[in-house]
């Protein structure tokens, strides 16, 4: 199944705000270059799937009001595709290859947020998933993300 990455982003530091980008470089060393969780593990990059958001937003924002899909502090944004929910699935975005080690639970900063978050997005893995890079690649907003 085929998709299209339409958001990228980063945090410098532990509830610093996302700086959304529109290319990065992502790597086994540094994850999304310049965020601070890229280091080596289980939790390098966080992937989220649009329709999972919107699923879960929808049960507790008011229409037509909307909530920018940084609000879940995930690093990338794809729509089109289903996310793998199987530790070892693997992700590719042009050359860049994640594979998937787990379902990112959403936290208490969701709800500090938008209150009643952190529950919509707990179920069937509106959360995303969290990966480890594979293999490197500078991904750009459009790119085809194949699961």
């Amino acid at each position: 199944m085929t998709g299209t990455l339409i958001g990228i982003a980063r945090r410098s530091a532990k509830r610093a705000p996302m700086e959304e980008m529109t290319e990065a470089r992502v790597s086994p060393d540094a994850g999304v270059e310049g965020d601070f969780r890229g280091k080596p593990g289980k939790r390098q990059v966080t992937v989220l799937a649009a329709e999972g958001f919107a699923a879960a937003v929808a049960e507790i924002v008011p229409a037509p009001a909307r909530a920018p899909w940084t609000l879940r502090r995930a690093n990338l944004l794809v729509e089109g595709v289903s996310l793998p929910r199987t530790p070892g699935a693997r992700l590719s975005i042009g050359d860049l290859i994640l594979e998937v080690t787990g379902e990112t639970d959403p936290c208490s900063r969701m709800d500090e947020q938008v209150p009643g978050l952190t529950k919509a997005l707990t179920p069937d893995w509106r959360g995303g998933v969290t990966c480890r890079v594979i293999a490197p690649g500078t991904i750009r907003l459009g790119d085809a993300v194949d699961a």
